[in-house]
């Protein structure tokens, strides 16, 4: 399976519909006017995902009008007690047949003791108030992201 080619700053973020950790349906069109992060993650409540998603949380205070939206393959349940357990204040979007991180070219091949799997390669993006990719971080660090849309907004 060939990985969708990246997006680059001025590209229309591809839209999406997925459920939240509640079951409700968020559409990032609902976001027009306003910037978003969107940001990839393998799996919930995991170590790096956890350090991540706590990042992020933890600037909701200092990025202003900025939404912040998680998706992972995870089911809205399992979003659903990550959001909990940690207090995210935030959407986690439940992308189980990885149709939206294909289309953002982040379900890619990965290497784990030497067997080869496909899964979410961790990737953020900022999208503008016209739903443009203003910012794209390929393959990011969980530590990296929150310091990423600071210096993004500054």
């Amino acid at each position: 399976m060939a990985q969708t080619p990246a997006l680059t700053p001025g590209d229309r973020a591809p839209a999406f519909g997925l459920k939240d950790q509640t079951g409700t349906t968020v559409r990032l069109s609902q976001y027009k006017g306003r910037k978003v992060l969107v940001f990839f993650y393998p799996k919930a409540d995991t170590p790096g995902c956890t350090t991540q998603a706590c990042g992020l949380r933890d600037v909701l205070d200092d990025i202003g009008d900025v939404a912040v939206i998680g998706i992972s393959p995870d089911a809205p349940d399992k979003q659903a007690r990550f959001d909990e357990k940690y207090d995210l204040g935030f959407p986690l979007l439940s992308d189980a047949d990885h149709a939206v991180a294909e289309k953002y070219g982040v379900w890619g091949e990965k290497k784990l003791y030497g067997r080869a799997y496909m899964g979410i390669v961790r990737s953020a993006f900022l999208v503008d108030e016209r739903g443009r990719v203003e910012q794209a971080w390929y393959r990011i660090s969980p530590k990296d992201t929150p310091k990423r849309l600071l210096a993004s907004l500054g």
